[in-house]
């Protein structure tokens, strides 16, 4: 029987891993009839882009991304030409030079291209891979790039139609001749894949805000980061210790003047029994004062610190949903969450927008299960149908509730509790195969050598007695080498199913 779905055109917004790995899906099913893929850059590889000389930064100690990166005035009349916009768009990314992946990469790159080289590349291979992936696929006549998706308004069903459609407000910068573009075009349905690190978060502290003031240059994001020149002979205090701080930490060794000073709240999964060489560990700030000095919760403080560098993340952001004509929100920064999602893809309410890339796992070998999974579903050749709408309401709750209670994060996919393969089985399990005649991908097994990877390979040491193994002057030998370790340890539970 024929496809019975109603939807022939698809917008993509992003164009990095995750929207590649959509544009190839929605292509093999080769059922669409119109896909456009939506890239805010010159070029296509989203986070991966490297940019040498960083956005000045607004510090905005608390604010989160709809004060921050709130949406932008639309002209009336459209199209229209205008002047550029002048409004802070948060369009650089947090490239630094050092910067290598952190998934091993057999897991990291798409089951059907390997990276050049592995396992942990630095950032230009991501970047290129992503550019040429388009062209492998032969998708990148879907791409517009330079073009930002300023609003997206869904349509109720009309006389013609008896399903919802998408009404997209799009904008080109011309840079030859200094002016913005702006048009509408409407779609059948939306797949966003415009990830998650764009705009910076620093938390609220007491009196940081007046620090600031007073202290200018002192303060800033990870997101502006390059290199460890700038900080040769500094005082400097990171703040976090995630994969950002922990490879900014290093970085500045050797370079800043010694210790560098790391806050944590918490002890991270390649944290040993105490700091690595040149590193000194301190607790959170309690209390920024007037006089430079900075307090920390154990009432110890420091004083004359030339440097202060954020590597708290950073909060999703998406401006261009129009959330009061489409009734509701879509992220809810309270929850730190997705609103009326299942399997961190669909939308409860919304039948015709998926997402692609929010859960923090396998990277580009999970946006490929997730683009696989929702192309199938909107050609209507999905092997199972998503469950009732109770159903979906219910893994929700569930969810929110275990993940409160054990104080993680709701989409937080992590492998060693078997979470990743239940999660990718269930998409698996949704998307089926492709048609006999080869009509749409496959979703990729895991292979026992990606399996391997993922259990042994470690960009860093993660358990003390990994870190008696390679002592920390190896690990500074092996940083600065590109090195990477291998971990022996029991194999891992793995299974559970989509209930």
């Amino acid at each position: 029987m024929p496809p019975k779905s109603h939807i022939k055109s698809v917008a993509v917004v992003g164009a990095g891993a995750a929207g590649a790995a959509v544009a190839a899906a929605l292509k093999a099913e080769n059922y669409f009839e119109r896909i456009q893929v939506f890239e805010r850059r010159e070029t296509a590889g989203g986070t991966w882009i490297y940019d040498a000389e960083p956005d000045p930064l607004p510090l905005c100690p608390g604010k989160l991304p709809p004060d921050t990166d709130p949406a932008l005035e639309i002209p009336e009349a459209l199209p229209r030409i205008t002047p550029p916009v002048d409004q802070k768009r948060w369009t650089k990314t947090p490239i630094y030079n050092s910067l290598t992946t952190n998934v091993p990469a057999i897991a990291m790159s798409f089951s059907d291209s390997q990276f050049a080289y592995g396992p942990f590349v630095p950032h230009h291979v991501p970047r290129q891979y992503v550019e040429n992936y388009f062209s492998i696929h032969k998708t990148d006549s879907f791409l517009q790039l330079n073009t930002t998706v300023e609003d997206i308004t869904k349509l109720p069903p009309s006389k013609d139609r008896s399903s919802e459609r998408w009404k997209l407000t799009l904008r080109k910068h011309d840079a030859l001749r200094r002016v913005d573009i702006w048009w509408e075009e409407e779609f059948d349905a939306v797949i966003l894949a415009n990830g998650h690190y764009a705009v910076p978060y620093i938390p609220q502290v007491i009196g940081l805000e007046e620090y600031i003031a007073k202290y200018p240059d002192r303060i800033s994001h990870s997101k502006k980061y390059r290199a460890p020149t700038i900080y040769a002979g500094k005082k400097v205090l990171l703040i976090g210790n995630s994969a950002s701080g922990h490879d900014l930490s290093l970085d500045l060794v050797g370079v800043a003047k010694a210790p560098v000073y790391q806050s944590r709240r918490s002890k991270a999964r390649w944290d040993g029994d105490g700091p690595l060489s040149g590193i000194a560990w301190k607790p959170v700030i309690r209390e920024y004062l007037p006089s430079g000095r900075i307090v920390f919760e154990d009432d110890s403080y420091l004083d004359d610190v030339d440097a202060v560098l954020y590597c708290t993340g950073y909060q999703p952001s998406f401006p261009f949903w129009n959330a009061q004509a489409n009734g509701r929100p879509l992220w809810d920064y309270a929850a730190n969450k997705l609103v009326g999602t299942y399997w961190h893809t669909f939308f409860q309410d919304l039948g015709t927008l998926a997402i692609v890339g929010v859960p923090r796992t396998l990277t580009f070998r999970s946006f490929e299960y997730q683009a696989i999974a929702i192309a199938r579903l909107f050609a209507g050749r999905n092997a199972l149908p998503l469950p009732p709408l109770e159903e979906q309401e219910q893994w929700e709750a569930e969810r929110a509730r275990r993940t409160r209670a054990e104080g993680k994060k709701f989409h937080d996919v992590p492998w060693d509790e078997g979470q990743t393969i239940e999660w990718l089985d269930g998409l698996f399990r949704i998307a089926g195969l492709g048609t006999i005649r080869g009509e749409g991908l496959v979703p990729p097994a895991l292979s026992p050598e990606l399996i391997w990877a993922v259990e042994h390979l470690r960009k860093y040491p993660e358990e003390p007695s990994e870190h008696e193994e390679k002592g920390s002057d190896e690990v500074h030998a092996a940083r600065a080498e590109g090195g990477w370790v291998v971990v022996q340890r029991e194999k891992l539970p793995l299974g559970g199913v989509l209930p």
